[in-house]
């Protein structure tokens, strides 16, 4: 998997991809409409961050590159890479719990607080995309 060059693109199945963790410098693409709605990403080295209709929807530290992200009414899911191991935060909806799968592997349940906010680790290998998956 590569980095998204374009920094963010709409796939043929309906999900996205975004952001470029090659970046040294952030870089920022905003009024990407996509399934109705106007995206907005920003990315580097050292951030990810992405937004639809002005709200959080995803943010890694490091950046990160991420295909294949898609929403439903469940969770979200999407493969992620880069160079080090990432901390991401996922905006989801409130005081809710979930079942997260990173690698196919549950990790365990995990649930948001007021801010719909989920946070977790992910360990990446240079090279390789990583699944993760959080649903109800």
């Amino acid at each position: 998997m590569a980095v998204v060059e374009q920094l963010i693109r709409a796939e043929s199945d309906g999900s996205i991809s975004f952001g470029n963790y090659k970046l040294p410098e952030k870089k920022k693409l905003e009024n990407f409409k996509h399934n109705g709605s106007i995206l907005k990403v920003k990315t580097y080295k050292d951030i990810t961050k992405l937004e639809k209709d002005e709200n959080f929807v995803y943010e890694s530290v490091p950046g990160t590159a991420v295909t294949s992200f898609a929403e439903s009414d469940k969770g979200v899911e999407f493969k992620v890479e880069g160079d080090t191991d990432a901390q991401i935060t996922l905006g989801l909806m409130e005081n809710t719990e979930y079942s997260v799968f990173v690698g196919g592997n549950s990790i365990g349940k995990m649930s948001t607080g007021l801010g719909g906010k989920l946070n977790l680790s992910v360990e990446l290998t240079p090279g390789e995309a990583t699944a993760v998956k959080v649903e109800m």
